[in-house]
């Protein structure tokens, strides 16, 4: 019997992604809630109609027959719909960030503890991309030798005729460190190998948008581990010309050669998922948009048989810990 799953709160569009690659894993989609109407309820509705809207989200995790709660609501809510979920006996998947403050993140390492249930978070950035995928097979077959640095850069289109009034409230959204930067945190402890790591630079600032104080439209982190080093850069300045969202870029250093990704457009060329590998017998350019996206079905065999084949449990707590300790230490110096 295949996994069924359910969304509560749906005030991020990343809920879209989340929501449609669950079910092309397998997984059947119940029932969602949200807290009033966000600007994203057309469009999930238009891609999912036929999934039915409970006016209690305690039904959802009151149902025996749903084993996963997807989370996509307004950040600072997310934590502790996490806990309720969990007492409940439910996993989680939520978008990032899964949590905007230390007291957060510590309830639900506690409660994970108390209760045995997955606590997921779905870093888009390196789960819905293919061309990651594929970067990830290279470095798994040796192609760039040992990676020992990882350079992520994150920018993003402010898009301000559509974001609602916590996208500009710091305690809401937790700050763009927490926020945004969480994705090359995630991808830094992933291609490194790392386990533990240390936050060696931390900025903050809104340089672009004086009238939203509560906006931080850039930031920057440099951090270290016993196996490598990475920086990371991410920012709210996409330019309109741009097609996309985001010239999303990640660069794999490794002792042997490296690998670009170019993940969501190049200028110059067609399509997405560029992927570059540099090293002593290649130097080519492709695509990967077919390479898949592995992390769903293997979300949904752990909860079936409580392994960690798609993210373990002590990595998700890491990404979250760096990020806040990151965004405090760039808080405190601004």
């Amino acid at each position: 019997m295949s996994l069924r799953f359910a969304a509560i709160g749906i005030d991020h569009r990343h809920v879209y992604g989340m929501a449609a690659n669950l079910i092309d894993a397998g997984a059947q989609f119940a029932g969602w809630w949200t807290e009033g109407h966000p600007n994203t309820e057309d469009g999930f509705v238009e891609r999912f109609p036929d999934v039915p809207r409970v006016a209690d989200a305690q039904a959802l995790l009151d149902d025996p027959g749903i084993d996963l709660i997807v989370l996509s609501g307004i950040p600072r809510d997310r934590a502790e719909w996490a806990i309720r979920a969990m007492q409940a006996g439910k996993d989680v998947l939520s978008d990032k960030p899964g949590c905007t403050t230390r007291d957060q993140l510590d309830a639900v390492r506690a409660c994970v503890a108390e209760t045995g249930r997955i606590w997921s978070i779905d870093f888009s950035e390196r789960f819905e991309v293919p061309a990651v995928t594929r970067a990830a097979e290279l470095v798994a077959e040796g192609a760039i030798g040992r990676v020992v640095q990882t350079l992520g850069i994150g920018p993003h289109r402010l898009n301000r005729g559509t974001r609602p009034d916590w996208f500009f409230d710091r305690e809401a959204y937790g700050g763009i460190l927490t926020d945004i930067a969480s994705h090359q945190i995630d991808q830094f402890l992933y291609f490194t190998g790392s386990t533990e790591a240390e936050i060696t630079l931390a900025t903050v600032a809104n340089y672009a948008n004086p009238d939203d104080p509560g906006l931080q439209d850039f930031g920057e982190i440099a951090l270290r581990s016993p196996q490598g080093h990475g920086y990371i850069r991410v920012d709210w300045y996409t330019p309109d010309a741009l097609p996309n969202w985001g010239d999303g870029r990640l660069t794999i250093l490794g002792t042997d050669g490296y690998i670009e990704l170019r993940k969501y457009v190049d200028v110059g060329l067609e399509g997405t998922d560029h992927v570059i590998l540099v090293n002593g017998e290649v130097c080519e350019h492709t695509t990967a948009a077919d390479a898949g996206l592995p992390f769903f079905a293997r979300l949904i065999a752990d909860i079936e048989n409580r392994t960690e084949t798609a993210m373990t449990q002590d990595h998700a707590f890491l990404v979250c810990d760096l990020a806040l300790r990151a965004q405090a230490m760039a808080e405190a110096r601004a």
